[in-house]
């Protein structure tokens, strides 16, 4: 099958039309300080049937960088290719991968000698890539209690110390769960105040701030100054308060994106993680629209 014939199939199977055809002469590319990102897990559904040209899509809108997930360490592949070889595939689309999410959690109970042989393994692979983040992603329900947090803390620095070691850094993604009130105590709070700051950055998902936060995050990052290297923008459903596309939701990005301190400020990823109004490439593309459009002059 010759190219523009994958190409159709490919747009026909995501259900999206053609880049050229949806997007405004507003929305072309500019100069901007940051790389306008996407993490790749909300198109999880594409990446799995045909992951380059899934990327060659994304590039199209608009996003320059991404955020890989399911990197097989016993395998050396990302969504199935060789990690050297979808580094040139994506160095050929001039798309960068700045940051990995790694599953740490499933090896949350490893013994240290496993866990620091993973870590070396995300290592080879972050490092295969260029990217010069290494995320964890989340913690499993069985293990969100304030003793696990404690432990969750201590893992956390000496990843970070390994990850540093090599070269690379190291950062937690948070969700909702580590805001949840323990007779006083969140699991955030020990992770924010038991972590080092030079060895353990922050991804701060602005959405599950704004969802399960007592604080802004504005006020997050004020306390916290040199630590919220990433973020995470999506929005909020005003109904169900579940994942939207941006700019059908509830949260005031512009005011956010425009006050919001950015000193520490490396890289961001738009995402959505379900609740998709059509399907996952064309909330992608209707994000990139409405973002290219309204906010990432703050940016």
């Amino acid at each position: 099958m010759n190219n523009s014939n994958s190409r159709r199939t490919f747009l026909k199977q995501t259900g999206v039309l053609s880049v050229s055809s949806i997007l405004p002469l507003s929305v072309l590319p500019m100069d901007y300080k940051y790389k306008m990102g996407l993490q790749l897990f909300t198109i999880r559904d594409a990446m799995s049937k045909n992951p380059m040209e899934s990327i060659k899509y994304t590039r199209e809108l608009g996003y320059v960088d991404g955020e890989i997930y399911g990197y097989d360490v016993d395998n050396d592949t990302y969504y199935g290719i060789k990690s050297k070889e979808f580094k040139k595939q994506i160095d050929d689309l001039d798309f960068t991968i700045s940051s990995g999410h790694y599953d740490f959690s499933s090896r949350f109970m490893e013994p240290k000698e496993k866990l620091e042989r993973y870590v070396d393994q995300c290592i080879e692979g972050a490092a295969t890539l260029d990217s010069k983040y290494i995320t964890w992603p989340w913690l499993a329900p069985e293990y969100r209690t304030i003793e696990n947090f404690k432990i969750l803390k201590d893992k956390l620095n000496v990843i970070g110390e390994q990850v540093t070691n090599a070269g690379l850094q190291f950062a937690y993604h948070n969700h909702d769960f580590e805001f949840t009130d323990h007779n006083g105590e969140q699991g955030y709070d020990i992770i924010l105040s038991g972590t080092d700051a030079n060895l353990v950055k922050l991804q701060m998902d602005i959405y599950w701030v704004e969802h399960s936060s007592d604080k802004s995050p504005a006020e997050l990052i004020a306390e916290n100054p040199g630590r919220y290297v990433m973020w995470h923008i999506k929005d909020m459903d005003k109904v169900t308060r579940d994942y939207s596309e941006m700019g059908n939701g509830s949260i005031d990005y512009k005011s956010i994106l425009s006050s919001i301190n950015k000193d520490d400020l490396q890289y961001y990823y738009i995402e959505q993680g379900g609740n998709f109004a059509e399907n996952s490439m064309q909330s992608i593309t209707d994000s990139a629209t409405y973002f290219k459009m309204n906010l990432q002059r703050y940016l």
